[in-house]
């Protein structure tokens, strides 16, 4: 039976390898896969699903107009899907998740989101709100703090020296020189609150 599911973390916990890994055991099983990343991350290049472990794949970029339903549908006409998943499913809108729902409910596709929970100022990103209220199943994958040996749950953001971020926009683009995944404790402590 299909089902949305949502696996999440804070960065660096292999969300993009566990992703690629799943795809490849899908691949090599003779099934077809789609992959989907938001076009805003860029980071290794448009349209690349990149782990920090060096595995790689190619994806189809979503942009946030993109009907996910639609062009699910479009693929699975071409050729059977037996998976969708989803990389960065953090900045995906409400509305797109709603409509992978509609991928499970009536096309009965199985789809994997990966993404972070919350952003580097502790609210959630409009997609993973939407995934934490209506997937079917929730894993969380988990990272180390960076500060202790506790479970990471928090990300900061941090500048051009080093230091935190206390405000600005929800999304900036940015690897592990720009981010860092800590417990709640350090997260407070490091932004003084």
């Amino acid at each position: 039976m299909a089902s949305l599911y949502f696996y999440y973390s804070s960065m660096d916990s292999g969300k993009s390898t566990y992703l690629l890994q799943a795809a490849h055991n899908y691949r090599s099983a003779g099934k077809r896969v789609l992959l989907l990343t938001p076009f805003i991350d860029d980071r290794f290049g448009v349209g690349k699903i990149t782990s920090r472990i060096g595995l790689q794949s190619d994806a189809a970029a979503i942009s946030e107009s993109d009907n996910l339903f639609h062009q699910a549908g479009r693929e699975h006409a071409e050729a059977k899907l037996s998976c969708i998943m989803v990389d960065e499913a953090q900045f995906l809108t409400s509305e797109q998740v709603w409509q992978l729902s509609d991928v499970v409910d009536h096309l009965k596709i199985p789809v994997l989101c990966f993404g972070l929970r919350t952003d580097a100022f502790g609210q959630p990103f409009p997609g993973s709100q939407t995934l934490l209220a209506i997937a079917d199943e929730m894993t969380e994958l988990k990272s180390i703090c960076k500060k202790c040996e506790k479970k990471a749950n928090m990300v900061l953001r941090l500048d051009e020296t080093g230091e935190p971020v206390r405000s600005g926009g929800q999304v900036q683009i940015g690897g592990n020189d720009s981010y860092l995944s800590v417990c709640r404790k350090h997260y407070k402590e490091m932004l003084g609150i």
